[in-house]
């Protein structure tokens, strides 16, 4: 038999189109990206004092600044319900959002020299931080659910609590914000390979992000004071899932199906990008980082 003749079990090919993403070959990597999971979740609190402890720490903390400054200094919080769940809900689906962002945002700087060394997809690298930020939302959602509880049955002088009808459709949400921060993440990947300094002014771009969406404030007051103000604000695609994340675990505020709708297409569109823009960016990094 020629060599021509074999069967071999894997081809590896150059791949020249524009979006050249395989999804079968990326299920049959899923054991890989599970393995990523673990390795970074043990690595990013590997000699560490407090170590997985810090996963509902860091929340606490903000919580409790923002809680002071914005709600008891400042006023800007919700009225109704407790200003501390308040900002504690608008915090977790914010800190999603913005470990998505970053913890993709350096996919081909910081894994060079693995990639360079053996071939499995690329993608599966901002897939598995994208699960890690999900993975800490999930234990610093524990922590909220022990304070709801709290304040449902000890703490009605701060406010009334109860869950509405868009509570069902948090798991979608929570993948519409997944999805926003992959695909933000993963254009500011591609774009680091050649411009490194866009990996430094991520952090403060996510931080001005931020302050344009209501994670501080009560959108309610601004958009009753200023209706055009208050579109601007929803043409962030991240405003309509944290309020309704918002609506859901407390009762508070309005969503709009329709703004919901523009978020949804917006993640679509950008992840569409972003995916694009990685699969020609993973042909020729290697030549750039």
């Amino acid at each position: 038999m020629t060599s021509n003749e074999q069967n071999w079990t894997t081809v590896i090919r150059p791949r020249t189109g524009w979006m050249d993403i395989d999804l079968k070959e990326l299920w049959q990597y899923r054991d890989l990206v599970f393995m990523f999971v673990k390795r970074n979740f043990t690595t990013m609190y590997k000699q560490t004092i407090l170590g997985p402890l810090w996963i509902l720490l860091n929340p606490l903390i903000t919580t409790v600044i923002f809680t002071v400054v914005f709600g008891s200094i400042a006023g800007l919080a919700e009225e109704g319900v407790p200003s501390f769940l308040f900002y504690m809900s608008g915090n977790a689906i914010w800190s999603l959002f913005s470990a998505c962002i970053t913890g993709t945002a350096n996919t081909f700087v910081s894994n060079s020299g693995l990639f360079g060394k053996v071939y499995f997809p690329r993608l599966t690298m901002p897939i598995a931080e994208v699960m890690i930020s999900f993975v800490n939302m999930a234990i610093q959602m524990l922590m909220f659910a022990g304070f709801w509880v709290w304040f449902y049955f000890f703490g009605q002088e701060y406010g009334a609590l109860s869950l509405s009808p868009w509570f069902f459709a948090l798991p979608v949400v929570l993948l519409l914000v997944m999805l926003l921060g992959l695909g933000a993440g993963i254009i500011v990947s591609s774009l680091t390979t050649k411009y490194r300094d866009l990996a430094i002014a991520v952090g403060f771009g996510v931080q001005l992000w931020m302050y344009a969406t209501p994670v501080v404030y009560s959108f309610s007051d601004i958009s009753a004071k200023s209706p055009i103000l208050g579109t601007l604000i929803r043409l962030n695609p991240m405003t309509e899932p944290v309020l309704l994340f918002r609506n859901a675990l407390l009762g508070c505020g309005t969503v709009s199906a329709g703004w919901l709708l523009y978020s949804a297409v917006f993640a679509l569109v950008l992840l569409s990008i972003g995916v694009i823009l990685f699969s020609r960016v993973e042909k020729t990094f290697m030549d750039t980082v």
